[in-house]
């Protein structure tokens, strides 16, 4: 039988993790054993299973993210921000470089105790997204949900922040029934890499109220690059500037765009627990005492 694995249990805005130092010695699960551990009624309960590798690229690690369903996708914005934070109280820096398969991204310290990740470079054509077929303007696609005269929803705005989005305009982010639309617009046709979607309300023009079904994971309280593929795409459509709070089901982030086209992202980060577990076998225990801090 294997030794069994530490881990750490963290969230930032309740988007939760597992998240595995796996820098001395390869530890990836089977996408079976994820799922397993990302039961919420009898696993660990989680949104992404992080690990940590080692990087040749000069940056501090390499992060891999799994989705609760188990498969690889290239980015996550909540989880660079926790794990800036492991990366920083490491070294003891107030900055951290970690590679993802979506580029190298940089996190610093903020105040208050917050974490802030450069989610790098917002891509809107079509063809980086991606999306099937062409669309000449990416703000506004012909996607709809329901009849054709009478659309429940439609004309979503699209972008990739390292995976792609899907964000619908609406008034009320409570009056759609997200959980039955979102697996259906997850899987369109349009989406050859499947789709984040999302519901956005813009009450101000430094605010933006947001949910989101996100791909492989379903509903979730906080996806850190839905709350960035909003801002951006409310900024290229006239409804905010290029910075505004984002209020998603776990509280609030920070999101800017950057004169030099970069987005900012900044939040709390929580560790809620240790723990070991069996990567064969998705068994796992908590270490004792469990331990929460935040900042």
């Amino acid at each position: 039988m294997p030794a069994m694995i530490p881990f750490l249990k963290m969230n930032g805005l309740g988007n939760d993790f597992m998240v595995v130092d796996a820098r001395g010695g390869r530890v990836r699960p089977a996408p079976e054993v994820i799922a397993r551990l990302a039961d919420r009624r009898t696993g660990v309960g989680f949104d992404q299973f992080i690990t940590l590798e080692a990087t040749r690229s000069g940056a501090d690690a390499f992060m891999r993210i799994d989705n609760a369903d188990g498969g690889e996708v290239a980015a996550c914005g909540n989880a660079s921000r926790c794990v800036g934070r492991l990366l920083m109280d490491e070294t003891g820096l107030a900055s951290a470089t970690i590679e993802t398969r979506a580029g190298v991204l940089n996190a610093r310290r903020a105040p208050g105790g917050l974490i802030a990740v450069d989610m790098g470079v917002p891509r809107f054509d079509w063809q980086d997204i991606p999306l099937s077929e062409p669309f000449a303007d990416t703000r506004a696609i012909e996607l709809q949900v329901g009849p054709i005269d009478s659309p429940i929803l439609h004309s979503p705005s699209v972008a990739s922040m390292g995976n792609p989005h899907a964000i619908f305009w609406v008034e009320d982010v409570s009056a759609y029934d997200l959980e039955r639309f979102g697996p259906l617009l997850e899987h369109h046709p349009l989406f050859p890499e499947r789709a984040n979607i999302s519901l956005a309300a813009v009450p101000a023009p430094d605010a933006i109220t947001l949910r989101t079904w996100e791909r492989g994971v379903g509903l979730t309280r906080a996806c850190g690059t839905a709350a960035c593929a909003a801002l951006v795409s409310a900024a290229r459509t006239g409804r905010t500037g290029r910075s505004a709070t984002v209020t998603l089901p776990g509280g609030d982030l920070s999101i800017e765009w950057a004169d030099d086209d970069h987005v900012w992202m900044t939040g709390p980060v929580e560790t809620e627990y240790a723990g070991h577990f069996d990567p064969e076998t998705g068994a796992f225990e908590r270490d004792a005492p469990a331990v929460r801090t935040a900042g």
